[in-house]
């Protein structure tokens, strides 16, 4: 079978800061083509529709994936499914991801034939059932795990059985030299762990996993990254090193190997103290960024977002990440409440501490507890909308009064961290990636007004809508947390972390007594 694996284009905060490589769809191509498929993979981030056109004309796919990991990419998504089935209307369509899982009937419904299932849940195991199915003729989708379609659904979707089974398909991709993150200039993505224990509210990593937790073994994860040509390496996992032994175990590996990488990494303010040995070690070894989800700067914020992590703990993060001489991201969330004396007071604190600092829009997303319990506030049912950088409830200030005041206060990150400012600070690092060809990173420093602009964001507001996501359940009515998971919780078992680690999450989030997993 020919497979066609397609990425939709970048998102607002992808315009400038970061173009990261599609992993989940590379792990997708390359389960297929081990299992002796055709394969071919277009990411939009950095390719063109030309180009998707004509691969869609001259080599005619049977079989066509999109993947749906963003909620803002889906009416993109839609509309490449039906330009798929004007030019090879036998091929068969679908999509899959984090996002498109929780709406699969809704896309299915937006998608009027154009789709023919949405895989929900993980894609490595059930891509090859779904090939075998499409070959043989007749779309027989009922066995298929996680499967989606206009009659039905398959069964419960599966993990993969072992993630050291799995490599991404890297070679698939014509301009890996697009990709970047920030001053990692190229960058590639790897995964070290999937899923995550603890269950903010704000969050579907743990509702799309079933707060599961798995690792991939040292030796593999060293050897992958002894593959990766680029540089500077972005390690995606949800939280990192949430284990110390497994943190250490694959900075041993690689420090056997001798290999020399940039890192960059997201983690917890109470792993980051819990595991400082770690993150010493991993210092050595070339992690030069971190990013901690501090998410609000009072103990009222925190407990919203059901972070059990003490104001004093995230500071004393900050203070030590600083010690370590890396370069701190921190990303504060802006609730629809917020007055100008709450973005005055945010403002000036960004501007004192040394940190980068992102402001990202509170947003309730299909899948997680903020989509039951603040979704029926919902001002808008425009996808395109809900990528964290538009308001999608209601404001105290006025709409307009709220994107000046919230540009105004992005811009405190564009002042300290872009434009003439870094230029001045790494005029030889810039330098080098000039000289090495890499554009990328100097390309975003002046970006940032033409992108993070008050009149555009309103503007998207008055935009015709074609596709508009179901209203989530009517305020009031009890929430089943068993129903928001993709892959069903297996509770202890499912979470391949010590006992004592598993206290320690236990105690560090916030739920409800008798939730079970």
């Amino acid at each position: 079978m020919k497979l066609l694996c397609v990425h939709p284009g970048p998102l607002m905060y992808t315009k400038v800061f970061l173009r990261l490589e599609p992993l989940g769809l590379e792990l997708i191509a390359a389960a297929a083509r081990r299992a002796g498929h055709d394969v071919r993979l277009i990411d939009l981030q950095a390719d063109t529709l030309k180009y998707f056109d004509k691969q869609l004309r001259q080599w005619q796919p049977d079989v066509v994936a999109l993947a749906g990991n963003y909620l803002a990419n889906v009416p993109e998504i839609i509309d490449l499914a039906k330009r798929t089935k004007e030019t090879c209307p036998n091929a068969f369509v679908f999509a899959g991801g984090h996002s498109v899982s929780f709406i699969a009937n809704d896309m299915l419904a937006h998608a009027e034939g154009a789709l023919d299932c949405i895989l929900k849940g993980e894609g490595e195991v059930s891509i090859i059932q779904l090939l075998e199915a499409v070959a043989e003729g007749g779309y027989d989708l009922a066995t298929i795990p996680g499967a989606v379609f206009a009659d039905g659904a398959g069964p419960a979707p599966q993990f993969v059985g072992n993630l050291d089974d799995i490599l991404p398909a890297r070679d698939l991709l014509r301009n890996r030299r697009k990709y970047f993150l920030g001053r990692m200039d190229p960058c590639a993505s790897i995964e070290f762990s999937r899923g995550c224990p603890w269950d903010c509210s704000f969050c579907s990593a743990w509702t799309f996993y079933g707060r599961s937790y798995r690792t991939k073994s040292a030796e593999v994860a060293a050897e992958e990254i002894a593959g990766i040509r680029e540089p500077g390496i972005f390690i995606v996992d949800d939280v990192a090193f949430i284990r110390s032994e497994h943190g250490m175990a694959i900075g041993e590996a690689i420090a056997r190997r001798g290999l020399k990488k940039q890192y960059y990494l997201e983690t917890r303010a109470d792993v980051l103290l819990r595991h400082k040995e770690v993150f010493r070690f991993w210092r050595d070894l070339g992690l030069e960024f971190i990013f901690i989800g501090i998410e609000a700067i009072d103990e009222d914020g925190l407990s919203r977002f059901r972070k059990r992590v003490p104001l004093g703990h995230n500071f004393e993060a900050l203070e030590y990440a600083r010690s370590l001489g890396l370069n701190v991201a921190i990303n504060i969330i802006a609730e629809p409440d917020w007055d100008r004396e709450r973005f005055r007071v945010i403002r000036e604190w960004c501007l004192e501490i040394p940190e980068i600092v992102n402001i990202s829009v509170s947003t309730p997303y299909p899948g997680t507890e903020l989509w039951h319990t603040h979704g029926g506030d919902l001002a808008t049912l425009d996808y395109r909308l809900f990528d964290i950088q538009h308001a999608v409830v209601p404001t105290k200030l006025p709409l307009d009064v709220f994107y000046a005041e919230l540009v105004a206060t992005q811009r405190v990150l564009n002042m300290k961290h872009l434009g003439w400012t870094i230029v001045r600070q790494l005029a030889g690092e810039i330098g080098g990636l000039l000289l090495r060809g890499q554009t990328n990173f100097v390309r975003s420093l002046w970006k940032f007004n033409s992108v993070f602009d008050a009149k555009l964001l309103l503007a998207d507001h008055a935009r015709p809508i074609s596709y508009a996501l179901r209203p989530p359940p009517a305020p009031g009515q009890p929430l089943v947390r068993r129903d928001l998971y993709i892959h069903a919780p297996q509770g202890r078992k499912g979470r391949a972390i010590d006992d004592a680690t598993e206290r320690f999450v236990e105690a560090t989030r916030m739920t409800a007594a008798s939730e079970q997993g």
